[in-house]
């Protein structure tokens, strides 16, 4: 019972530091929606059996979007948390096609767990852009994004057919959004 406090302590903590952030789509939802999405994709992958994955999923963007140390993740979640935090955070000191190729890379060698945390983060931007694509992000760019998603996941694969299967559809509405609006 204790791990699903935490659970919500995290919530919490992740609203307060993406308090100011919005999603990039049109509708300009909270961010803490994509947190949340995320969060639930992963504890319904796991069965409800990994708190620790779903406390990493909400926090999942605190280091690279609000600049929040690691060690305070770790003070805060523990050990566990803080490192599947920092194996899905790029190094904002590489260019953008550096760590976008990088995540194409890295992606087969990376634990379960962590292919669970990207696989739902990835599922929940396709979905995003599917229901509310960046205003200033034309068709191609778009699709770009789509196919790059998808080369991610050929590294992801393997772990939780349930994920894929979202993941898979999230990509083909994007992809019909996308041609749709075109």
């Amino acid at each position: 019972m204790q791990h699903w406090v935490t659970v919500l302590k995290a919530a919490e903590t992740a609203a307060q530091w993406h308090a100011r952030q919005r999603r990039k789509g049109a509708a300009q939802e909270p961010y803490i929606n994509h947190l949340l999405e995320v969060a639930w994709l992963v504890g319904e992958a796991t069965g409800g059996k990994d708190p620790d994955l779903v406390i990493a999923a909400l926090l999942h963007d605190a280091i690279e979007d609000c600049q929040i140390p690691r060690t305070e993740i770790e003070a805060a979640f523990g050990a566990d948390v803080a490192a599947l935090v920092a194996d899905v955070t790029d190094d904002k000191s590489l260019k953008k096609e550096v760590r976008k190729q990088l995540q194409i890379d890295h992606a087969p060698g990376k634990p379960m767990r962590v292919k669970i945390l990207k696989l739902a983060d990835k599922t929940s931007n396709l979905r995003a852009i599917a229901a509310s694509p960046p205003a200033d992000w034309p068709p191609q760019r778009r699709l770009d994004y789509v196919a790059w998603a998808c080369a991610v996941a050929v590294g992801l694969r393997g772990t939780n057919a349930w994920l894929e299967e979202r993941f898979d559809a999230a990509a083909a509405d994007a992809e019909q959004a996308i041609q749709a609006a075109a």
